[in-house]
Order: C-alpha cells, then structure tokens, then sequence
C-alpha cells in the first residue's frame, strides 16, 4: 500500500520510494529509505499534510508527496520477517530482510516510433503485442510482468513519440505516465542508425530527472555502416548507461536487464544527474520561474521543478492548465510571462525554438566526440526501393498490385486449408448425429454450436493468410510509403496521407483502426478519419466474401474479393469529401509522416503478429460467436410446435404406407427408382417440415415482420436476420446463416456446403453481390461503435450506425435494381 492511505496511529515500514531524483532524494535524506518504520502521527484540520513519525522526529509530508512511498503495514512486515522487538532491532531486521528478498522493478519503455520499442518489449516480455514499423501502432500503454535473475519485471510499453511536448495524446499520455506513475526505471529505446533525432527524447528525459538506461536498438545497422559509436563515454556524459540491442534477435537483452537492475540498485557508476545549458538568458529564466516553483510544494512533488519551469517557458498548454488547475497562481505567472518577453524580444524567437536548438546543439556536440559517420550512405538502399515504389506513375500501380496479390493468395492458398478444415467440421457433426440420441441438446451441439461456430472456423487460415501480408507490409516500412503514394489523393477529400494509416488498419480491424486515428493532431481530422473508417473491410467480413464469392463467382474469386475492398475505399472517399464540405470546413493539418528505412522483418515478429490475430479469431469462436450461435439456434428452435410435429408425421407415415402397398417388383432397377422416389418425397418433406419451423420460431417471426426491409433488395428474412445479427460481430453473419439455412442437409453423396445451400434458396449472382455489398457498408458491429463513442462521443457512434445502414440499403436497392435491368 501507499504511506498516503495509513490511518493516523498506524505504523509501517517502508518498502520502496518513487519519483523523480531530487524529490526522492529530498525524501531519503528525510529519512524515508527502505526498511524504516513510519508512524501516522496526525493529520491537518483539512487532512492535509500528515504529519508522521520516523528515526525518532516527526515531520509533515502532504498527501501528494506521500504517494510516492510504499509500505507494508508492522504486522505484515513482523510476519514476513519473523521478528518483533524494539524499534530500532526491528529496522535492521527489516532493512537485512529487504535487501535479500526479491524486488519489483518498474519499467516504462518510451521511444521514438520506428525505434523497435514494442519488438523489444516483445522479445524481452515474451508479449505478442502488434510491431508496425510506422507511427500510431502503439496506441496506449501494454503491459506485461516477467522474473529475471530474481527480480520481478513489470513493464509497460507506452505509445510512441518524438518529444514529451503536449502536442498529441501519445505524448501527453507518456509524460503524464512518466510524472503519475513514476517507474523506477525508464528505458529509453533508440534508434541507433538515427541517434541525433532519437536523443533529443532522451535530453527531457535528463530535464525530467528520471533513473533511465539507453537501449541503442538495432545496433546491428551501425555497425553494418561502418559507423563507430563510443557508447560508454556518450553515456558518462549524459548520465545515463547504454546498451546495444538488437531486439528482433533479443541480442543484448540480457545485458539490458541487468543494467537495470544495476540502475534500481544504485550500483551503475554511469548514472548522474546533468543540467543540459540552454546559455545564460535561458537559464537565467529558468532560475527565476524555479524560484516561484519552489514555493509551490504541490507541483513539484511528481515532476521535476527544472523540467516544469521548462515547460511553463515554452507555453505548453498542458502544463499552463495544470499549474492553474486548483489554483491561478497569479505570481507564478507573471514571472513566467516576464521571463517569456524578455527571451523572445533579446532573441527575437519563440523560446520553443531556442531549447530545441539548444538541445540538438548538446546532442551534436556530444556526437562529435564519439560518434564517427561512415563515408557510405547508409540510406542508399531505401533511397533506391523508394525510386520505385514511389515513383509518381509506378507508384500507385505498385501499391494496388500488392493488395490484388494479398487476396488472390488469401483466396486462392487459404483455399486448401479451408477445406480440410470444412470436411473436418463436417465429419464431427455427422459423427455426432449418429452416436446421440434424438432431442433438442444433439440438435443444439449440431445444429447451434458445430453448424455456427464451425460455419466460421473454416475461414481461419484466410484470415491468418491476410494477416501475414498486412504484417510484413507494415513492418518492413512499406505501409509508410503507402500513406506517401496515397498523399495527394488524400487531400483532395479534405484529409492527409498520415490519415490512411488507419485506413490501412481498418482492413485488420477497424477497432484498433479507430484508436490509431489519435496520431492525428487535428480532431476534426480525427473524426472525418473515424467516420470513413468502418467502410474499410475489416477481417470479420473476410468469412462472408469468401462464402458467397467461392460460391458465386469462382472463377473471378480473387477479382470481385479485391474489387470489394476497392469499393469499400471508394465509397470512403466520397463520404469523406461530403462531410468535408458540409460537416468539416477547417483546413487539414500538413502533411508530415517519417519514411523509415526499410527493413527485412524477422520471421519471428511475423509470425508472431500474425497467430496473435489468428488466437483473437479463435477466441472469438469460443466467445462471442459461439453464444450468438446457441441464441440463434434457440431462437429458431422454439416455441416447439407439438401440433405441427404430428402433422408431418402423419405424412411422413402416409408415404411410407403408400410405398408399402405397392406391388412387389421383381425388377431390382425398377425397385431401386422407387425407394429413390420415396427418400426424395421424405427428404422434400423433411425440409418443408423445417421452413415451417423456423417460419413459426421467434427468429423467424422477427424475420418475417422485418421482411419488407429487404425485399426490395431481393433478400429474404433469413439473410435479414443474418445481417441483423452481424450487428454484434461481422463473424456471426456466417454462423447464422449456417443455423438458418439446413433445409436441404443431405444429398446421396453426403452434406453440401453452405454455399450450395444458398444456391438451393434461390439466391443468385446478382442477390449474392447485393448481400456482399450491403455487409460491406452497413453498421459496424458493437466493439466499433464502443470505441467510436469512448473517442469521439456517443452521438457520433449513433451517427456512424445510422448513416451506414441507410447507405447500404440505398446502393443496395440501386444497384439491384439497375442490373435488374440487364438480366
């Protein structure tokens, strides 16, 4: 627990102290270390400070400041070390104790994007977090825990960013992390092939005063270059240790963790505080805003006050409110105006721009000393790819065939798989009819679970296929290029290249899709991104095109799949340059989005990204879907009509008799066309009997009252109702329409596919295209709309569902209608 929440009287002892190096400081020389016993002496009359007790005085911490002390209360600290004696006998049990036993270390990873943070995360956690070798993938703070060398790791992998600046959520969200959370250590991930961009994080990191340790990333690339990089003295110099890394391989990253054990410990010699001189005039401000700083406890218990005064001298927003928020603080602020002018008139700049200078000023000069460029480009190979893939006229042919050839192979390869999968779930299910008993629990494994669930499971391997390529396009560096190819047509709708990253991602899913869009600076970029996002065909779609499309248009399969993405994009951009002129008149931000060079994945991250969506997918299966299954079944199982059940039994008996009263036929050919006949009639009734259950079933009754919706576009109330259970996941679309159509079950070579069932009920190319196109573009499912609401507002997640819906049943309705024309 917190020393903030012991009640007055209690005593405890002290396990760890956080916060940033003066204030933990300041603290330890207080008397707060480790293993000390605290007591909770009183508190003010408006509960704050408290005043507490320890090595024999009393002394008044606020709340605030408390916070950053953990303990164990006596009695938990007297059983887990089995002592009790006096005070002072108790201490140095506890403080023996503390040392040897095992310790928790905090780890906060921060880095610029592209810098390989989550890769390393990943290897070093054993995680399967996504790694995009582009800005925005990570998106808010993973988590993970691990033991090492008899410590206990928790670590968390925040979002990428360039600075500590408040000029996206990614970097408010990490400072606010780094200042609220404080982690006993923070790992500074960098690129070692781009030091000079990657270090400027590091030197508000030193502003910050945080314990921290530099992993020089991908150091593997230096090396190849020809570079040298005196790494040891660079981190003597700024204070904090370096360590080389390749994270794809996990080289290093043992080395890594023990430089952070020594860190926590206090052991590196490497660790120190350093002031960065941003020159007399600046340091000049800062002393005087300090001053003020100072006097204000409650500010600088979780930031440092340097790093604040920092902050207030640039105008960061964020921090402007925050000083302000309990308090306006009129003193404070006129220095920090005071010191403002006068910067900006002595050097007539923004004071921004003259730390920012200062910063790559101190970066540049401690490079010259120990970093040594090679005399070889090393971005000669990227600069030679990008003359293709970027070139004004190949450029966008390129990008498209890529996609063309991810569906034809998701198609085509996945193929194979999928039907080994399908016979296989077929084959449990006719193994399951005949060893259980009659009654509704075999007809709900049958029917409900293995006729939905592995309705859906089949697709599978398409969807791992599909997968496969958006990961290793991503992580190679290409899907940057393709928000460039896609710059201009971008801007032309109202938005920029960096939007169609999450666009991109929508054909994943569209709810991480949605969360990425918080890379955009501007919100109404944001919301215009949000709003066209769900016409991007997310995987769940995936297990619809490919039923109806191996079903309908075999022989164009990979074409019409690709086509339908395509029409997804299009129908994006016309929205998009719709609400831009009616809904959205601001002008978009400009255009700026990092080109990393490109680099060959591991199989490893590959693979990994990929089974990570492929587990997702199973477990939807045991989920979501799997519960909607039984629903359905349900639902079209009951009300049970006993009254009809003995009609068709009546008839079922009166064919058997009319069979049997026939004249003995001598003639086995003869004999066998009329036990032919007669299993036909049984069959022919079998399905009647079944059309009439589910038409008198509750879901059938929803169907039929919601029919006239869809007639008009040539559907019937069971794909109706599949669409409408699609709402909760796009999946469930499948598995309904494997419970509802079941009429036709057998044929003499044994079950049919889905497909053909279709075929069977009168659905057609042009029906099918019209269903393709209406699950492209009507409502996203719920998880979507969850999350549009949490980004954007309720109000737009209700918007997005109602504009989408009516949009699909208008395109739908006109298209079935004009290509009626032509059949």
């Amino acid at each position: 627990m917190l020393l903030s929440e012991l009640n007055t009287g209690e005593s405890a002892v002290i396990t760890k102290v956080k916060g940033y190096g003066a204030f933990r400081k300041r603290l330890n020389e207080m008397g707060f270390i480790r293993g000390k016993v605290v007591k909770a002496v009183k508190n003010a009359p408006l509960n704050d400070p408290v005043e507490y007790s320890i090595m024999g005085y009393e002394v008044s911490l606020r709340r605030r400041e408390a916070a950053f002390i953990e303990v164990v209360s006596i009695q938990e600290a007297e059983h887990i070390v089995g002592f009790s004696g006096s005070v002072e006998e108790a201490e140095e049990a506890f403080a023996r104790h503390w040392e040897t036993r095992d310790k928790h270390i905090h780890v906060a990873f921060v880095g610029n994007p592209n810098a390989g943070k989550t890769t390393l995360f990943n290897y070093m956690s054993g995680s399967k977090e996504h790694v995009g070798n582009y800005s925005g993938v990570t998106v808010g703070a993973k988590e993970a825990h691990f033991r090492f060398e008899g410590y206990d790791f928790k670590v968390v992998d925040l979002p990428g960013t360039y600075s500590l600046s408040a000029y996206s959520s990614e970097e408010r969200f990490v400072r606010e992390y780094i200042m609220n959370q404080a982690p006993d250590v923070v790992l500074n991930v960098v690129d070692a092939s781009n030091l000079e961009r990657n270090l400027y994080l590091s030197t508000q990191l030193i502003d910050m005063d945080v314990k921290g340790v530099i992993a020089l990333n991908m150091y593997d690339e230096l090396t190849r270059s020809g570079a040298t990089f005196d790494y040891e003295a660079l981190g003597k110099m700024i204070g904090m240790p370096m360590i080389p890394t390749v994270g794809s391989k996990g080289k290093g990253v043992k080395e890594l963790l023990r430089e952070v054990i020594e860190v926590y410990e206090g052991r590196s010699e490497t660790v120190r505080h350093i002031h960065i001189n941003y020159g007399n005039e600046v340091e000049s401000g800062i002393v005087a805003v300090r001053g003020e700083l100072n006097q204000e406890k409650d500010l600088i218990s979780n930031v440092s006050p340097r790093f604040l005064a920092l902050m207030l001298l640039e105008g960061d927003a964020e921090v402007m409110e925050l000083v302000q928020r309990d308090a306006q603080r009129p003193e404070l602020m006129r220095v920090v105006k005071e010191q403002t002018e006068r910067l900006e008139a002595t050097f007539h700049d923004k004071v921004e721009s003259m730390i920012t200078d200062a910063k790559y000023g101190f970066i540049s000069g401690a490079l010259k000393e120990t970093f040594q460029e090679s005399p070889v480009n090393r971005r000669r190979k990227t600069e030679y790819i990008d003359a293709i893939v970027t070139h004004k006229l190949f450029g966008f042919p390129i990008f498209l065939l890529f996609l063309f050839l991810t569906f034809y192979i998701t198609f085509t390869v996945g193929g194979y798989p999928q039907e080994w999968i399908e016979n296989g779930v077929n084959m449990l299910g006719e193994w399951i009819s005949t060893t259980m008993a009659d009654g509704p629990l075999k007809d709900l494994i049958v029917d409900g679970i293995i006729g939905g669930v592995g309705g859906v499971i089949v697709f599978l391997p398409n969807i791992l296929i599909l997968f496969l390529f958006i990961s290793f396009m991503e992580d190679t560096g290409y899907m940057a290029r393709a928000a460039f190819i896609m710059d201009k047509l971008m801007h032309k709708i109202g938005l920029h290249g960096k939007s169609f990253i999450p666009m991109i991602m929508g054909f994943g899913c569209n709810v991480p899709a949605i969360m990425s869009t918080r890379m955009l600076e501007n919100r109404n970029d944001r919301i215009l991104t949000i709003l066209i996002n769900p016409f991007m065909s997310c995987s769940a779609r995936l297990p619809v095109y490919i039923l109806l499309v191996g079903a309908f248009f075999k022989e164009y399969a990979a074409l019409v799949l690709f086509g339908l993405y395509m029409i997804g994009i299009v129908v994006a951009i016309v929205m998009a340059k719709l609400f831009k002129r009616f809904l959205f008149h601001k002008e978009e931000a400009p255009f700026v989005m990092e080109l990393p060079p490109y680099r060959m994945p591991t199989g490893r991250s590959v693979m990994i990204h990929m089974w990570d969506k492929g587990q997702q997918y199973l477990k939807k299966m045991g989920g979501i879907i799997m519960l909607a299954s039984i629903l359905i079944w349900a639902l079209g199982y009951f009300p049970v009509n006993e009254e009809m059940g003995k009609e068709y039994e009546l008839k079922r008996q009166a064919i058997e008799r009319s069979y049997a009263t026939m004249p003995s036929v001598s003639d086995t050919r003869i004999a066998g066309l009329l036990e032919a006949e007669k299993q036909g009639l049984l069959e022919s009734l079998s399905r009647e009997e079944l059309e009439a259950r589910q038409e008198n079933s509750y879901i059938g009754r929803i169907g039929k009252t919601l029919e006239p919706i869809w007639m008009p576009l040539g559907l019937e109330w069971k794909a109706g109702v599949s669409i409408l259970t699609g709402v909760a996941a796009k999946e469930i679309v499948v598995s309904t329409m494997a419970v509802l159509y079941q009429a036709d079950e057998e044929v003499e070579t044994g079950e049919i596919s889905l497909g053909d069932r279709l075929k069977a009920h009168g659905y057609t190319p042009l029906i099918a295209f019209v269903f393709l196109l209406f699950v492209l573009l009507y409502s996203p499912c719920f998880a979507t709309l969850i999350v549009i609401a949490k980004e954007i507002g309720v109000k737009w997640a209700f918007f997005v569902m109602g504009y989408t819906t009516i949009l699909a049943w208008v395109l739908c309705f006109a298209v079935k209608q004009i290509v009626g024309i032509f059949l």
